[in-house]
């Protein structure tokens, strides 16, 4: 699915593409789903645009079969169902992901839940765990806990014992956020975590902060993050600018950082998925933490699947089903 020029939900449209030349360690996935993520969104409406090299089709995550393997990847992989980390061309029946890249989908794992997974599996797991340090026995503070990256930053943070705070907009968010294992949510509509999170806390504060608004949330988290804290910065949806207190900041010795995982290299990853594959993989493997599934669109309902994106009104994943299960 491609589009002509940035737009609405309803600048798709299906085109007939040659299918990619594979590169040096690459493999060619037949996709089976893609996962919709807000990135997705983001490049539609033209802010967001695909690195130097990486397909302008949206989609930075698929599940499927590989199908074809270049010089340089394992040829053991061949054959295999996978789910991948990808720069784009995600929203397609063929995609080019780099082996190592790729985890390999337990047998009793079905291929829509796969095509649900690395996108938001590598984006919690490098800022909760590695840029924000975070360990057992500490409060995480997330929001947007029904988000993809919500659903997985709560399940992931339970599963290595750590206390979890989160808000949603609703108490049917708030209530799905509790059921998924976090310890306190908070309708952000109708109180103040800032308030909520301290006082749950005993004022201490959390430890790590996983942001995703940006804007004047961050002051607000700095008010609720603990000395020696962790605040990590994924995405800006509140806004591109913030107005600190410095002082605060120093006196309680707190880290304010970021990140955006797409335009990274190859190689930092791969890193990245062999530590997921040695430390995370094997909570799915075994039924641990699992995406949570909001809704399956056929891949021509691209424009719909955006749309339910950007209302907000999804619990979860949003995934579309480009053949039916490899």
């Amino acid at each position: 699915m491609g589009y002509d020029a940035p737009g609405g939900p309803d600048v798709f449209r299906p085109e007939e593409l040659a299918v990619p030349e594979l590169g040096e360690g690459q493999v060619l996935i037949e996709v089976s789903h893609a996962g919709v993520n807000r990135p997705d969104v983001i490049q539609r409406q033209g802010f967001y645009p695909p690195p130097p090299g990486a397909s302008p089709i949206p989609g930075l995550e698929v599940s499927g079969k590989v199908v074809a393997t270049g010089p340089g990847a394992p040829p053991e992989i061949l054959n295999r169902r996978v789910c991948a980390l990808v720069s784009g061309g995600g929203y397609a029946e063929y995609c080019l992901a780099h082996a190592a890249h790729c985890l390999t989908v337990p047998e009793d794992m079905d291929m829509a839940s796969a095509g649900a997974i690395p996108e938001t599996l590598f984006t919690v797991w490098h800022n909760v765990f590695e840029r924000g340090w975070a360990r057992e026995g500490e409060t995480l503070l997330v929001h947007g806990g029904t988000s993809g990256i919500g659903t997985m930053a709560i399940q992931l943070a339970k599963a290595f014992e750590l206390k979890v705070v989160t808000t949603a907009g609703s108490d049917e968010k708030c209530n799905a956020a509790r059921e998924l294992g976090a310890d306190l949510a908070i309708n952000y509509k109708s109180g103040d975590f800032v308030e909520q999170v301290n006082a749950f806390t005993g004022g201490k504060g959390a430890d790590v902060i996983l942001d995703m608004v940006s804007g004047d949330y961050v002051q607000r988290n700095l008010d609720c993050l603990a000395v020696d804290g962790r605040h990590v910065t994924i995405a800006v949806l509140g806004g591109l600018k913030a107005e600190i207190n410095m002082a605060k900041l120093m006196g309680k010795r707190q880290t304010l950082t970021g990140s955006t995982l797409r335009p990274r290299s190859d190689e930092f990853k791969a890193l990245l998925a062999d530590e997921i594959h040695t430390h995370a993989w094997p909570l799915f493997e075994d039924q641990t933490v699992a995406p949570v599934m909001d809704k399956v669109f056929p891949l021509s309902e691209v424009a719909a699947a955006h749309a339910r994106m950007e209302n907000g009104d999804h619990i979860g994943k949003i995934v579309l089903e480009v053949r039916s299960q490899a």
